[in-house]
């Protein structure tokens, strides 16, 4: 007789200091643990941030306690951060605040994402070792005391501490420090990195530091890591959402208004490179010498018909600029052809003298042989030197009245019109119009060149007005995100075409048909958040019509926005704090193999057998040892 498997639930609480807008809570919350016939849920009993808009967004992140706004330095710190001393009424918090914030519960995990700007690789060495950074990354140690002093008295299971890479370092002093107090409070403790999307299955790379400890006492299972996944094509992501701009992704789906060089340079970058594809272009003047850009208002944009084919629809437009309304006809008469600006040799017979016998209608000009001789008047004509000028006259426009003048390098030296100096000159005199047209007040700076960049300079590795592949995957999501300061532009396949070409500093958004075919454009703000897994294109848009009547139709019963939104309406603002969070998904996987540790230590069961590599392996052999297994 088959029976039912009876699955028991357990409930876990989970915990976060420097929560951001809630990628770890939402991530612990979607976990779904299981070993045997046990299952684990996990609830969120709070989480503390200094940002106000980050905790309104926590808050809005799932079921859980709400989040505490709450500054973690100490004064000091603060000091050293900010400049200047705290303000009125400003203290430092204690373990009681801590345990305050959790609604006076014990949390069975602890999320520590600490700020990373002091350790990161966009930070200069000598900038990171100032006392504002090296404040902010004491706020690792920090977090670490309060949390170890709020429960002393019944420690937390599971903690997970993570960072950017460069940590172990640039933070190598702090690391040490929490490794010693954490072994004092009895946890085992290891170090390591991983790819967050690996263990996420996402669409980007994002490398990251990972502290875990588990308190040997009262967990004795080995914590594993994760599985690992296949990292995902960006397109994959973004194709399942609406077109950039659509009113269905709302205000965070909007394309930045760029410059128009900004968007044709962004076009000449190679997809899967940056900046120094624009490298081996040819610049003539400041302008493209191989290329020509032209608006494309139709596919067929001063198209031309053949003789003996037939013509597409003839619209309210049709002219040569908007499609193929020209054709080529086979019935030239070259002795009637129209010339337009024609100009006849001096010994050749003129055509017809019609009424519109002007330069522009037809071969009204003549390559005339002869030299003008005598008072030819000749408008802005220039004099030479050692000839006589013509007649002074009111109209002082209206001749030969400038001279071609020897002197300019000797008598006026210093007063050239956009003259450059040399960089080991000296400069002419500052005057009031100190600006590049009323003097050599330019340098030819050999500083400057790409050339000069060489390895460790953070501009040269950077990525710079980087393209990414349709079907490769991103980086790290960082909180300073835009097109200019990394690969946060893709090569979008799905072109449509634009009516002109705007001025070189107008800003717009612009479609430009790049080399490979595609539209090389920044990602927008809500693409940044489904890349860092915070939102679920199938949760809110569906190719499918039905799906998404469904999904509008679940909207309005529960009154929830049409479209994902941050708190606020600074898109700088939510581009931070979508760079700062953790991604859901890789918060999601952590959460289930702690949750399955917990299960275990919960049903007494010491030791497990799993192909994956044990996250406090070190410690945790010792452990087995002292307690009479061989492994």
């Amino acid at each position: 007789m088959k029976r039912d498997l009876i699955v028991h639930t357990k409930e876990f609480t989970h915990f976060h200091f420097c929560c951001g807008l809630g990628g770890g809570k939402q991530g612990f919350n979607a976990a779904q643990p299981q070993v045997g016939n046990m299952a684990a849920t996990l609830r969120c009993i709070g989480g503390i941030d200094v940002d106000p808009a980050a905790i309104r967004d926590f808050d809005n992140a799932g079921p859980g306690r709400p989040g505490t706004v709450m500054d973690l330095f100490t004064r000091a710190q603060y000091t050293a951060f900010h400049g200047k001393e705290p303000p009125t009424g400003w203290r430092e918090v204690g373990a009681a605040d801590i345990r305050r914030a959790a609604g006076n519960e014990s949390p069975n995990i602890v999320f520590i994402s600490s700020p990373c700007k002091g350790a990161s690789g966009l930070l200069s060495e000598s900038l990171s070792k100032t006392a504002k950074y090296q404040a902010l990354n004491e706020l690792t140690l920090r977090c670490i005391w309060l949390m170890v002093e709020a429960w002393a008295d019944n420690p937390v299971d599971l903690i997970v501490f993570e960072n950017v890479p460069r940590l172990a370092t640039r933070g190598r002093r702090l690391l040490d420090q929490i490794n010693q107090l954490l072994q004092q409070f009895g946890y085992a403790v290891a170090e390591t990195t991983h790819d967050c999307g690996e263990i996420g299955g996402l669409a980007q790379s994002r490398k990251r530091f990972l502290l875990v400890a588990r308190h040997m006492e009262k967990v004795p299972p080995f914590l594993y890591e994760p599985e690992k996944k296949r990292l995902r094509a960006v397109g994959e992501v973004l194709g399942r959402m609406p077109f950039p701009g659509d009113e269905a992704g709302g205000p965070m789906h909007r394309i930045p208004r760029l410059q128009w060089k900004t968007w044709v340079r962004l076009a000449f970058v190679e997809a899967g490179s940056d900046w120094r594809s624009l490298n081996r272009l040819a610049v003539e003047d400041g302008h493209l010498s191989e290329y020509l850009i032209l608006p494309e208002r139709s596919h067929d944009y001063l198209g031309v018909n053949a003789w003996n084919h037939h013509t597409g629809a003839v619209s309210g437009r049709g002219t040569p600029t908007t499609g193929a309304y020209s054709v080529a006809d086979p019935r030239m008469d070259t002795q009637a052809e129209y010339s337009q600006y024609g100009v006849m040799p001096w010994m050749d017979t003129s055509g017809v003298i019609s009424a519109q016998s002007a330069p522009g209608g037809g071969k009204y000009s003549v390559a005339d042989p002869r030299p003008p001789a005598g008072p030819l008047f000749s408008k802005y004509a220039v004099t030479r030197w050692d000839k006589r000028t013509g007649t002074v006259i009111g109209g002082d426009d209206q001749g030969a009245y400038a001279v071609a003048d020897p002197r300019s390098s000797t008598g006026f030296e210093g007063a050239g019109k956009y003259l450059v100096t040399p960089f080991e000159d000296a400069a002419g005199t500052v005057i009031a119009g100190s600006t590049t047209g009323q003097g050599a007040f330019a340098v030819a700076d050999p500083r400057s060149g790409i050339n000069s960049r060489v390895k460790g300079d953070a501009y040269l590795t950077g990525g710079h007005y980087g393209v990414l592949p349709w079907y490769g995957q991103s980086g790290a999501v960082s909180a300073s995100a835009g097109y200019d300061n990394g690969r946060w532009s893709v090569a979008d396949p799905r072109i449509d075409a634009v009516p002109a070409l705007p001025a070189q500093n107008e800003k717009t958004v612009a479609i430009i048909r790049a080399l490979d075919g595609t539209w090389h454009r920044p990602f927008t703000t809500l693409e940044l958040a489904a890349l860092q897994s915070l939102i679920d294109p199938s949760e809110h848009w569906s190719a499918d019509a039905q799906t998404q009547r469904e999904i509008d139709e679940h909207k309005r019963r529960t009154g929830a926005s049409a479209f994902p939104m941050l708190d606020g309406t600074n898109d700088s603002a939510h581009r931070e704090r979508i760079g700062n969070a953790v991604p859901k998904l890789a918060a999601q996987a952590i959460g289930e193999v702690m949750g399955t540790t917990l299960l275990l230590a919960a049903a007494g069961e010491t030791f497990t057998l799993s192909a994956m590599p044990i996250w406090v392996q070190p410690v945790a052999i010792a452990i087995a040892s002292s307690q009479g297994s061989t492994l």
